[in-house]
C-alpha cells in the first residue's frame, strides 16, 4: 500500500507562486514517473507535467515556461513549482505515480490540493 501527500496549495494572486509537494509514503518502491494532474470545476482532469526516473520532464503547453517539475528519487517526492500563476490556473492539483509490475503498471494517487489564483 503506498499513499500520495501532496502539500503546498492554497490562494495566490495573479503573477504569484506557489511550489507543490507530494511525497510518496514508502521508499522502497522506484516509481516509474512521477507528476501532477489537475482538474477544475466542470472540467475534465489535464496532465499538467509529469518527471520519469530517467529525469524527462513533459508540460502541458498551458504551463510550460511557468512551471517546473522535479523530483527527489531517494524520498520520493516529486515537486511542482508554479510560477507566473493565472486564474484559469485554479483547479485541485493531484499528484500520481506510476509503479512498473510484471506485466504492466499501477498508478497511485495523492488526495488532491486546491490551487486557486485570484486578486
Amino acid at each position: 500500500q503506498v499513499q500520495l501527500v501532496e502539500s503546498g496549495g492554497g490562494l495566490v494572486t495573479p503573477g504569484g507562486s506557489l511550489r507543490l509537494s507530494c511525497a510518496a509514503s514508502r521508499t522502497d518502491l522506484s516509481f516509474n514517473a512521477m507528476g501532477w494532474y489537475r482538474q477544475a470545476p466542470g472540467k475534465q482532469r489535464e496532465l499538467v507535467a509529469t518527471v520519469t526516473s530517467g529525469d524527462s520532464t513533459h508540460y502541458a503547453d498551458s504551463v510550460k515556461g511557468r512551471f517546473t517539475v522535479s523530483r527527489d528519487i531517494a524520498l520520493n517526492t516529486v515537486y511542482l513549482q508554479m510560477n507566473s500563476l493565472k486564474p484559469e490556473d485554479t483547479a485541485l492539483y493531484y499528484c500520481y505515480a506510476t509503479h512498473l509490475i510484471l506485466g504492466g503498471s499501477r498508478d497511485y494517487w495523492g488526495q488532491g490540493t486546491q490551487v486557486t489564483v485570484s486578486s
